[in-house]
């Protein structure tokens, strides 16, 4: 690719582009999902106030860093979140607003389980400020349930969903596909039994295999029957735009679906490239400080993630300066999920040249990518390919 020079002071104010978030990570959860590789971990106890004052030490550091921010939005993740105490999602929210300046249209989103021990703190979650929920309802037939290890059952997806929507003002919702033994019929017929709920929003993921996880292991040892070849895989993920589409909630990302306006402004800000903190064991930010730009991440291990900010030390295992070319790549692989695709512009700003080359040019005569006004983005044949894509857009 051509690379161009770069103003400083462009690079330095990219992020806010893309807007200031926070993400509090809780790493604990009831039960170890067999296709999880996120950072949960299941314990039989958690000192809450211990836990509940490191985050809390952890969102001061960081606001010391960025005084005068407007905050746009909280993300609750995990782990399982909703098993956390009210009283210290409460403590939280009430540390950010009087750290940063809250923007208007604020989002304050929670990730939950249709389980009745975290349905009964909903309505603490939505009087400590939570405005938007996100149940992990993940298939919608009890035998798929079992299969993925979840602890609820489709009755009780559905009454979570009925409660959600009466305490919280916006809600959205997760479901797992390319499931073991799932044919397109049966996906088509559960999805649609999925939009006849009325969501504004919901995000629809493929199945994939990690090593490290329950079913990586038995996966590697031929006990994992019944996934779908890329083929049906292709076939499934064509049937979830086509039926999406045509209830009105297209993908706005490679994964993510929702009615005009009900998008995840929280998720956005990651696709668009803005600037996030992470606090938790694990958790991932991206922060421009003094003019440069530093990928952040803390410690893994919740034991030690604790520790550390219990001793007064910083508690993050990598804090890495960003070169602009390492931005413009970070950008491109976030924002072309987007159906928005990317900015052209921004994209020079930060060293990336990318206009009027022969690649782009080659990419949009067969169809794959896009180009107007100023932006590039993944057609509806491209996106399946957006992998192969942006390794050729990001050779060198």
């Amino acid at each position: 690719m051509f690379h161009v020079k770069h103003s400083e002071a462009e690079v330095a104010e990219d992020w806010r582009n893309g807007g200031f978030a926070l993400y509090v990570h809780w790493p604990f959860c009831a039960a170890k999902c067999p296709y999880c590789d996120f950072n949960s971990h299941v314990v039989r106890e958690v000192d809450q106030v211990a836990w509940r004052d490191a985050l809390l030490a952890e969102v001061a550091w960081f606001a010391e860093l960025t005084p005068g921010r407007t905050l746009t939005s909280i993300f609750f993740g995990g782990g399982t979140p909703s098993l956390m105490p009210p009283e210290t999602v409460d403590a939280v929210i009430t540390a950010a607003r009087r750290h940063w300046v809250f923007a208007n249209s604020i989002e304050i989103t929670l990730e939950a389980n249709p389980s009745s021990v975290e349905l009964a703190r909903f309505q603490d979650f939505a009087t400590a400020g939570v405005d938007r929920v996100s149940l992990g309802l993940q298939a919608l037939n009890d035998t798929d349930l079992r299969r993925l290890g979840r602890l609820h059952c489709v009755a009780d997806a559905f009454r979570a969903w009925d409660v959600a929507n009466a305490v919280f003002k916006r809600t959205s919702f997760d479901l797992i596909y390319a499931r073991q033994f799932q044919d397109e019929g049966q996906w088509r017929a559960e999805l649609k039994d999925a939009l006849s709920l009325g969501p504004t929003h919901l995000s629809l993921y493929q199945l994939t295999i990690e090593d490290g996880t329950a079913f990586g292991d038995r996966y590697r040892v031929g006990k994992l029957p019944g996934l779908p070849n890329e083929d049906t895989g292709a076939d499934l993920y064509h049937a979830t735009q086509e039926i999406c589409s045509a209830a009105g909630l297209p993908a706005y990302e490679v994964s993510n679906h929702a009615k005009t306006g009900e998008e995840s402004r929280h998720n956005q800000v990651y696709w668009r490239y803005g600037d996030y903190i992470g606090v938790g064991p694990g958790a991932h930010g991206r922060l421009t400080l003094n003019g440069q730009r530093f990928a952040i991440e803390a410690a893994r291990s919740p034991n030690l993630w604790l520790a550390g900010v219990q001793e007064g030390r910083v508690a993050h295992e990598t804090r890495e300066v960003l070169r602009p070319e390492d931005m413009a790549s970070e950008y491109l692989m976030m924002s072309l999920r987007l159906s928005e695709g990317s900015e052209l512009t921004r994209l020079n700003a930060l060293g990336r040249n990318l206009g009027g080359t022969h690649i782009l040019d080659d990419m949009i005569d067969q169809g794959l990518l896009w180009q107007a006004d100023g932006r590039i983005g993944t057609t509806s044949t491209g996106r399946p390919l957006l992998n192969s894509i942006l390794r050729i857009l990001l050779q060198d």
